[in-house]
Parts: structure tokens; C-alpha cells; sequence
């Protein structure tokens, strides 16, 4: 994906608006993908996706070692992820840096997720990723939902193997 040098293409003041409705929803998505972990609202978490969505999580979890498959279909991920954690892992995910680009009803995200993984039992372990994400995200009547997710890594502190096996 590449980005533009500025933040909005339109200039009149209807499609301006428009647009920045856009960028607030393409954003919304990431924000429910990470709150929806955070608080495990497996209904938040599920409005994120589009029902054939794929989260690939390998890039990231290459860097120690595992290989994880890539999660398709919106149940199975919301499934997925809240097994892993719910009862067992607090998180917190911090969004920052979204850049965005618009093609009609496809919309291109980068950002970066920081991503705090604590063990319930034992708040010793745990795990902080920095993660580049790559989001391909398709509108929905009035809000954007993601379609494709890839997470990289760029550091980590602690240890991951404890939190996702």
C-alpha cells in the first residue's frame, strides 16, 4: 500500500465531509478489533470483521518461533482469539500512526498496535509487542469492516511462548 503526502483527496465541502466520515469508521474498525480483545466483547470484537474476513498473525509470531495458521472467517476469528485469552490473558492494545487510502468501497489502513499480553495467574509474565499492521478493510452500508489483517513485528520484550503457546 502506498500512502499520499496528505491526509484527504477531496476538496469540496460535501465530499470532505464524506470523507472524513470514511476515515473515522476505517479507523473504528481497529479500534474495535482492539477493544473488542481488551474487554473480550466477543460482539465488538465480531463488528470489526466482514464475515469472510482473514487475520494472519504469522509474520508476528515468527519472530519467536511459532506458526500459527492464518485465521479465516469472522467466527473463527472472534472464537479463536477470545478462547485464547478469555480467563487466562488480560491485554491492552494501543493504536497509533493510521494512515489511510480510499478506492471507492475498499479502503487500505496501516498503523501501529502496541499490544500488552499479561498471564491472569502469574501478572509476572507477559509479553509487549510492537506491531506494524496492514488492513484491508470493505465498506459496510455506513461503516468499514476488515477484510484482511496482517500483523508484523518490529520488537518485543517478555515472554510471548507464555502467553500464546
Amino acid at each position: 500500500m502506498s500512502t499520499a503526502y496528505q491526509a484527504l483527496t477531496a476538496t469540496d465541502t460535501d465530499a470532505v465531509v464524506a470523507e472524513l466520515r470514511d476515515r473515522a469508521e476505517i479507523v473504528d474498525a481497529l479500534y474495535r478489533f482492539a477493544l473488542g480483545q481488551d474487554t473480550k466483547d466477543s460482539e465488538l470484537f465480531a463488528s470489526a470483521f466482514t464475515a469472510d474476513a482473514e487475520v494472519d498473525f504469522r509474520p508476528a509470531a515468527a519472530r519467536w518461533g511459532a506458526t500459527p495458521p492464518v485465521m479465516s472467517g469472522r467466527d473463527t476469528i472472534v472464537t479463536t482469539i477470545l478462547a485464547l485469552f478469555t480467563g487466562r490473558v488480560d491485554t491492552t492494545h494501543q493504536v497509533t500512526n493510521p494512515r489511510i487510502s480510499i478506492d471507492g468501497d475498499v479502503a487500505h489502513l496501516t498503523a501501529l498496535v502496541e499490544a500488552q499480553h499479561v498471564l491472569i495467574a502469574d501478572p509476572a509474565v507477559h509479553a509487549l509487542l510492537k506491531n506494524p499492521y496492514t488492513v484491508e478493510l470493505h465498506r459496510d452500508g455506513e461503516a468499514w469492516r476488515i477484510h484482511r489483517m496482517r500483523i508484523d513485528n518490529t520488537w518485543l520484550t517478555g515472554d510471548p511462548i507464555a502467553i500464546f503457546g
